[in-house]
């Protein structure tokens, strides 16, 4: 029951779903005694998804649109009629109602129409005076009310209230920031995409990799300047600069400059001078290989996943490996595991979860159980990100075209996944 709803026997965890906790076991346990209920059950119970409410929702909405719709209909009546009695000199006519107070249309007018068009401002515009008795209008926002007081009262009794913040999923509660970079006046951004797609039963179907190097010069004393890139792909990537750079100076000494040495590159510009593109079959060109095996068992399927990382180079960060389950079976249940998991129950996934890949923990495995069969499995979708490319492409230094003297830069490198999945 517990890792249902917790990923591990901690405090923090107990505490942050304590109250799906004390649900949970209120439906297992009546009067002393267990009540004969599975998982799927109890989740059913404690979700209380009633028709009657989203019927009631919905009519609620309706009912909100429809009175919006009534008040931009009699505010442009009201704003007429003052139009009208304005030509003919008239005084404006006053509009009865609500008892014997009356407004007149001019006031009513800008007030309803202030009240639509200005709804976000705490000013609230003087109500006409209604007739005393009980009121059957609906009450909005009444329960966000009630709960903010009930809060107040657990804290002016000393009780800790968790920020609604804790309820967040584990990935962007946890993610940690990089610091940001420190540009110089001269700034490269290399980035690489991935698209890879893999059987269940090996072999690589496809991967495509396109990189690029953009440059961005703050000052415009450095706008004449060339870049010395370093080269040490040797999987066949296939390099294209950009029209305006000298391609016979890049191909025999690797430098990015412009054709015309007398022109200065943008400045304050984003501007991609180098872009590359591999495509390849080969099954030793994947960076990270998943092998998952379900096996069908007497009370469901036994599921093995294990990860190799074949690139010892990259260093992986925030990876998770998603999997399907199938759904309205309750959760699974976790043998071994390498790094941590999370079961999202709505959208019936189990993602594996990993902080760090790198050469020194190149290998894991997952093993859980459920119930279904094989095919409920597939397709296993990965996710990273990395600080370091996979082409090993790199600029390593900087010049200024007159003197050849070294220029200051910063390097930013990123490797993000568009598509990675093992069908």
């Amino acid at each position: 029951m517990i890792p249902e709803y917790c990923r591990a026997l901690e405090e923090n965890e107990i505490s942050e779903h304590c109250f799906d906790l004390i649900f949970a076991f209120d439906e297992i346990v009546a009067l002393g005694y267990r009540e004969n209920v599975n998982l799927a059950q109890i989740r059913t119970f404690t979700e209380m998804d009633s028709h009657e409410e989203k019927v009631f929702r919905a009519v609620r909405e309706t009912q909100e649109r429809e009175a919006k719709a009534e008040m931009r209909r009699k505010a442009k009546e009201l704003q007429q009629a003052r139009r009208d009695a304005e030509r003919q000199g008239k005084k404006a006519p006053g509009f009865g109602g609500f008892g014997s107070s009356a407004v007149s249309g001019g006031s009513t007018a800008a007030m309803i129409t202030e009240t639509i068009i200005e709804t976000d401002k705490p000013k609230v515009a003087p109500a006409p005076a209604r007739p005393s008795g009980p009121s059957k209008a609906l009450k909005l926002g009444a329960k966000g009310k009630e709960v903010d007081n009930f809060v107040d009262k657990l804290k002016s009794e000393g009780e800790t209230i968790m920020s609604s913040n804790m309820g967040k999923r584990t990935s962007e509660a946890t993610k940690v920031h990089a610091p940001p970079i420190n540009m110089e006046s001269v700034h490269m951004k290399i980035e690489e995409k991935i698209t890879l797609t893999c059987g269940r039963d090996g072999g690589l179907q496809n991967m495509e990799l396109h990189g690029m190097i953009m440059l961005r010069i703050s000052d415009d004393k450095f706008g004449r300047i060339r870049l010395h890139v370093e080269n040490e792909d040797k999987k066949g990537v296939q390099l294209q600069t950009h029209p305006n750079v000298d391609k016979k100076l890049f191909t025999a000494e690797s430098l990015i400059g412009l054709k015309n040495p007398e022109k200065s590159f943008p400045v304050n510009s984003d501007v991609g001078v180098l872009k590359w593109r591999l495509q390849t079959t080969e099954e030793s060109c994947i960076p990270l290989t998943i092998n998952c095996w379900p096996s069908e068992s007497g009370n469901g399927c036994d599921v093995n996943i294990e990860y190799e990382l074949q690139e010892d180079n990259l260093e992986l960060n925030d990876v998770v490996i998603t999997i399907p389950l199938p759904s309205g079976v309750g959760a699974p249940v976790i043998g071994e595991i390498d790094g941590e998991y999370r079961h999202d129950s709505r959208r019936n996934t189990l993602e594996w979860c990993l902080p760090v890949i790198d050469a020194k923990n190149k290998s894991g495995s997952l093993e859980f159980s459920i119930a279904g069969q094989p095919n409920d499995f597939f397709p296993v979708q990965v996710s990273f990100i990395s600080k370091k490319n996979y082409c090993n492409i790199q600029v390593t230094k900087v010049t200024q075209v007159e003197g050849n003297s070294p220029v200051r830069f910063s390097t930013e490198t990123t490797f993000l996944v568009d598509k990675y999945e093992i069908l």
